[in-house]
């Protein structure tokens, strides 16, 4: 399947609908021995997307917290790629990273999995999935003084200890457009 996604001349795009008219894309980038995926945040007023995460071989994230993305998978807002929250909370989950999460996490992932796969244990990959939170291991999430989130992970775009953070007003913008 990978090979599929990642190979060839075009490259898979999948949207998911956030409040406000912000979109969250999914971009599978198939550049020849630099395959990755992009999640990218995005506003039609805005100039450029933001790269909120990428999955390749230099994982740049966390992208949303456990919050933002089950937010973004359950908000039935139409168009997108999907409006099934399963398909959403798979798709988005590799961008993903928290240490605070629910006591239904687990469950909630394991319901996804059932409905979207075929996996013959579904509950035991939904607890290994979540067990180091997300390709960028445990990550804490406060809110910074002027009210968005951020985290403290070594390579997010949200850690204001990072020299790569984005501005206040990035992060505000992106914080927006994952309210949950």
């Amino acid at each position: 399947m990978q090979s599929r996604l990642l190979g060839g001349d075009t490259w898979p795009v999948f949207m998911v609908p956030l409040a406000g008219d912000h979109r969250l894309y999914v971009v599978y980038r198939a550049f020849k021995e630099d395959e990755g995926i992009d999640y990218l945040l995005h506003h039609p007023d805005w100039d450029a997307a933001e790269r909120l995460a990428q999955d390749d071989g230099h994982f740049m994230g966390p992208g949303p917290s456990w919050a933002e993305l089950t937010a973004a998978a359950d908000n039935r807002l139409p168009g997108g790629s999907t409006t099934d929250p399963h398909a959403r909370l798979l798709l988005l989950l590799p961008a993903f990273g928290d240490d605070a999460l629910p006591d239904d996490a687990v469950e909630r992932l394991t319901a996804a999995l059932h409905a979207r796969t075929h996996i013959p244990a579904p509950e035991r990959l939904a607890a290994a999935l979540l067990k180091d939170r997300g390709p960028c291991g445990p990550t804490h999430w406060t809110t910074a003084e002027a009210g968005y989130p951020i985290n403290d992970a070594d390579h997010s775009f949200r850690n204001p200890a990072n020299s790569f953070v984005w501005p206040t007003a990035r992060l505000a913008r992106a914080a927006m457009a994952l309210t949950p």
